[in-house]
């Protein structure tokens, strides 16, 4: 076939993040199937580093530095009438190296990765776009809004992506959902849906890489005599934040009441001024940016994830399991991952009360616990391996009748 454009709205490489992890493996996939041309942005020096891998694998590339102000963005956008997520990753560059590429190259296909970037696809492309949304953004933006952050700015901005994700839906030949549930509600937001494809392609995990016989546990950690929790993620995530956050004030206090040597991690990078202030709260520990979040998973008694607003599929939760660690989460959490409570992982409701209790019952049954991690990484063995995941990308590339394969 001919060559394929894929634009992504962070280089996909090091793959140390959600987002990362998914568009690096599709972006690997894509390269298998036919020559790429990719398109991207940079926002750190990690991410412009992270380019040279798109040296070996890319046939053409182009990373634009995303520097522009959110406040600008947002004022651009008001202007417009069009979303701040839009007009943050707009780039002249990037539209003229689009125009570049679809001139001297033969390509057939534009994957689109992220609904930021659905915006450089010209009109008059007459080639396949497939289109991975991941999940509904526009759902996301309005569960803050109804949360009360920052109402009139977020209702706003899941307003405006509604509009333009039917948009992205009836101009693409496939759109792609992370899962079953996400899928049904996109396909319940759009106004036309028998006007559109829409696929499922889940999140896979690398099982070698999260192997818990490969993993030296943390040496810290492993040293403590009492039950360590332990959370991992992007911390100036919103959602990340707000877990964490209740944790840290509604269940690490009734924990400790019961466990007096119980600690709490938070690993992950770019903690909030929020998340901060709590420095010295007895039993936590923020550490922030790690270069390994292995060896804290592996040392851990327990991995939390006690997501309140949740979209797509949680790699922290995947990461974990395949790790053989016993996993409590909330339901908003578990979404997309086709586990069973009490055989895979312990599923608790946001209350204190239950999440301390399903805690309890690990801390103090330890065998259960073992047993429920074993349990944990043979389902992430047997369903989500990047292969079985990524398999249908080829047939919706290349315009197949196939269907793509669930999450689960």
């Amino acid at each position: 076939m001919a060559d394929i454009l894929f634009l992504a709205h962070r280089v996909p490489f090091p793959p140390n993040r959600g987002d990362k992890i998914r568009s690096a493996n599709l972006l690997k996939k894509l390269a298998e199937i036919a020559p790429v041309h990719v398109g991207c942005f940079a926002e750190n020096d990690e991410d412009r580093a992270g380019a040279a891998t798109l040296e070996h694998l890319a046939a053409s590339h182009r990373v634009i530095n995303r520097t522009k102000p959110l406040v600008l963005a947002g004022a651009e956008a008001v202007l417009k009438n069009k979303p701040v997520s839009l007009t943050a990753f707009h780039s002249s560059q990037l539209v003229e190296w689009v125009q570049e590429t679809l001139a001297s190259h033969d390509i057939s296909t534009i994957v689109i990765f992220s609904g930021q970037m659905g915006q450089y696809v010209p009109d008059d492309f007459a080639g396949r776009v497939v289109i991975d949304l991941c999940d509904v953004d526009s759902a996301k933006f309005e569960g803050y809004a109804n949360a009360g952050q920052r109402v009139w700015l977020n209702s706003r901005e899941g307003r405006l992506l509604a509009c333009e994700e039917e948009r992205l839906a009836r101009r693409a030949d496939a759109t792609i959902l992370i899962s079953d549930n996400e899928a049904e509600l996109f396909t319940s937001r759009l106004q036309f849906p028998s006007m559109t494809n829409v696929q499922v392609i889940g999140n896979g995990i690398d099982a070698a890489a999260f192997d818990p016989e490969t993993v030296v546990p943390h040496e810290q950690l492993s040293a403590k005599s009492g039950p360590q929790l332990v959370f991992t993620g992007q911390m100036d995530y919103s959602p990340n934040e707000q877990a964490v956050l209740w944790v840290i004030n509604e269940c690490l206090p009734r924990l400790r009441e019961q466990f007096t040597d119980a600690e709490l991690h938070i690993v992950g990078r770019n903690p909030t001024k929020a998340l901060l202030a709590h420095e010295g709260t007895p039993g936590l520990t923020i550490w922030g940016e790690v270069p390994d979040v292995r060896p804290f998973i592996a040392a851990a008694t327990c991995v939390i994830a006690p997501l309140l607003i949740a979209r797509g599929v949680q790699n922290k939760v995947l990461e974990a399991m395949a790790m053989a660690r016993p996993v409590v989460l909330t339901p908003q959490a578990a979404t997309g991952i086709a586990a069973k409570d009490g055989e895979h992982w312990l599923v608790s409701e946001a209350n204190a009360e239950t999440m301390c209790a399903s805690l309890s019952a690990l801390v103090t049954d330890p065998e259960a616990a073992v047993n429920l991690g074993k349990a944990a990484r043979q389902f992430v063995l047997n369903h989500h391996a990047w292969g079985a995941m990524l398999a249908p990308l080829e047939n919706l590339v290349l315009g197949n009748a196939a269907e793509a394969r669930d999450a689960a």
